[in-house]
């Protein structure tokens, strides 16, 4: 397996370093690579933090990424569900990991947060 790096996305996505954004497309067009959800977190928060992009182009950006041939989630059902509740709802991403699980496999989240609490299913 193969793993890519927040650095690696975020250099891919943004194109703000050509000589890194041109290596970067390179190791993605010729490796398979990996994604894992922290990583992809890392991301959601320097593209929201640092680049101030809105959270539904966040949401809409990293899943067309995903579908890039040789890009993969760790989990794909994970990522694309905490994504698509990402973009529409004011939660953190990580929250957003939690209420897919509980949504995608109805994984039991034990959480004193009301807005976490709202969304989850029994």
């Amino acid at each position: 397996m193969k793993l890519i790096d927040a650095n690696i996305v975020l250099r891919f996505l943004l194109n703000d370093n050509v000589n890194q954004a041109e290596l970067a497309a390179k190791i993605i067009e010729e490796n398979e690579v990996v994604v894992l959800i922290e990583v992809l977190a890392e991301v959601v928060y320097v593209l929201t933090g640092v680049y101030q992009v809105p959270r539904h182009v966040v949401s809409k950006t990293l899943i067309e990424f995903s579908i890039i041939g040789n890009i993969s989630f760790s989990d794909k059902i994970i990522a694309e569900k905490a994504l698509e509740i990402f973009g529409t709802q004011s939660l953190d991403f990580i929250d957003c990991v939690l209420i897919a699980h509980n949504l995608s496999y109805g994984s039991s989240i034990f959480t004193f947060d009301k807005k976490i609490q709202k969304r989850l299913t029994d």
